[in-house]
């Protein structure tokens, strides 16, 4: 079937006009494709990791290794999806955290020969990490099926998009932490359960 933007349009998730690259908290949910359970098992409430689990929940830990200006807060990796709280860094608080509100130096603002600002990484967006997370996670996932015989995937090991909620004060933080440290004890309740 030939592309008809009216009928194959993707419609966005995202919120309108919001920049994914600020500083702040960010709860998100990656469902594998089909909801297939491919990373463990829940056994009197708590989560049971196999290898491929074990695999996601090392990249996870990765993320603020490898890309500076993220961290990473509460998560769970369940058999069929990871929820997780991703924080996005200001670079200059990065830099002097401790020190209060700050502004960069002025030294930091000047341009090197390519134009970026001198001490500062290209910005990355949480759709930027996502992407790169769900990308590094099928690579390995397809090297386990290869070589280890995990159970394979049809077509993709991740959906298409991923879910995202800006936490935006503290009483929302704490509401998502238990959310998530609590998501093994309900998983027969939960949404993602097949």
């Amino acid at each position: 079937m030939k592309y008809n933007p009216d009928i194959h349009h993707r419609r966005s998730i995202r919120l309108k006009g919001y920049d994914y690259s600020q500083a702040g908290l960010y709860f998100i949910t990656i469902c594998t494709q089909n909801r297939l359970c491919l990373f463990g098992e829940i056994e009197n409430g708590e989560i049971i990791l196999n290898d491929a689990g074990i695999m996601i929940k090392t990249i996870w830990h990765e993320i603020p290794v490898y890309y500076h200006g993220f961290n990473i807060h509460e998560y769970v990796v369940m058999p069929n999806h990871i929820h997780g709280i991703i924080q996005i860094i200001n670079e200059c608080d990065r830099v002097h955290v401790g020190a209060g509100p700050r502004a960069c130096p002025d030294i930091d603002a000047q341009p090197n020969v390519i134009g970026q600002p001198r001490g500062v990484a290209p910005t990355m967006s949480l759709p930027d990490i996502v992407h790169r997370f769900k990308t590094l996670t099928t690579k390995r996932y397809t090297d386990g099926v290869k070589q280890k015989n995990w159970e394979p995937y049809d077509r993709r090991l991740w959906q298409r998009n991923y879910y995202e909620h800006i936490i935006r004060d503290e009483k929302s933080y704490y509401r998502i932490l238990e959310y998530i440290k609590t998501n093994p004890r309900k998983w027969q309740d939960d949404k993602y359960y097949d």
